[in-house]
């Protein structure tokens, strides 16, 4: 896929997903005033979309019709809004702003906020258990995309991860060292959990082989690891947060030590692809994406 433009492969897969989410979120039976005024504020908000693209491309880079991933990639993106909103609330980072507007509970109040969150968590999977029959997909495929993605947010996962991290911040306002084995299992649950799934979610709807469900598996984990390095290290570029103590490789391996973390699980991912044709190039671009961002 020589030629291949990253940039404008990102536009077009945003523009898809928004307007799928726009969808999904102008169509409730019954509304409900500010609880969904709150839903839509949180993820029609400008977001990435790296998870629901990621989808998409690991669909098509099995050669499946990424048409049919496109109901699991929107609930994904409801999880991860759902996580953004919960995240930000008092009881957890405190943050008053994201992507540059106050976040949801300073926005709507700390009480709707959580209910916006809890209601985006249970919208999933009512996409999930729907939309993916709606859109063709068979249903004991559709049954174990459900079966990923809820393992990858739940105890097990993202939200075992912020267990975790919660623990280690104690630690660390206590004066504890933090040992890099220990980030690697937050970092791999808290953000790289939902990631991988978003990857292995595609190829089971693509109806990948055994062998390149468990490389893009292996893919996604490797670059869901990454993708929260680099956020590690652009976050330490900018200003500190007063009386935080957040657990990241920054803090743990230094600066050259997390860069070089970054650039050997990018090279761990690409291995994964070995394998596979020109259809994931985009997969390969992402990987790529990540080392631009250190610059």
């Amino acid at each position: 896929m020589n030629g291949f433009d990253f940039d404008e492969h990102l536009r077009n897969r945003k523009a898809v997903i928004d307007e799928a989410l726009e969808r999904l979120l102008s169509t409730f039976d019954e509304p409900l005033g500010r609880l969904h005024e709150a839903m839509r504020y949180a993820v029609i908000d400008g977001g990435k979309r790296i998870r629901p693209i990621l989808t998409l491309d690991a669909c098509y880079a099995v050669g499946g019709d990424d048409r049919l991933a496109l109901p699991a990639a929107c609930a994904i993106e409801l999880i991860h809004s759902y996580s953004l909103v919960h995240d930000d609330m008092p009881c957890l980072d405190n943050d008053d702003y994201r992507r540059g507007q106050p976040t949801c509970h300073r926005a709507f109040g700390e009480a709707m906020a959580l209910l916006c969150g809890d209601a985006l968590l249970t919208l999933a999977f009512e996409v999930l258990a729907d939309e993916q029959i709606k859109a063709g997909v068979p249903t004991d495929v559709a049954m174990e995309v459900i079966r990923v993605i809820a393992k990858a947010a739940g105890h097990l996962g993202m939200v075992g991860g912020q267990a975790k991290d919660i623990e280690a911040q104690e630690r660390l306002s206590a004066g504890e060292q933090l040992h890099e084995l220990e980030l690697y299992d937050i970092h791999r649950r808290k953000t790289g959990a939902l990631i991988a799934a978003s990857v292995e979610v595609g190829a089971i709807i693509g109806g990948a082989f055994k062998w390149q469900r468990k490389a893009l598996r292996e893919y996604g984990e490797w670059i869901g690891f990454a993708f929260q390095v680099v956020d590690d290290l652009i976050d330490a570029a900018g200003e500190p947060k007063k009386g935080k103590w957040e657990p990241n490789a920054v803090m743990v391996l230094g600066v050259d030590g997390a860069r070089h973390l970054v650039n050997e699980a990018v090279k761990c991912a690409l291995m994964q692809l070995r394998q596979f044709d020109e259809r994931a190039e985009p997969l390969r671009a992402f990987a790529s994406f990540l080392l631009e961002r250190l610059g």
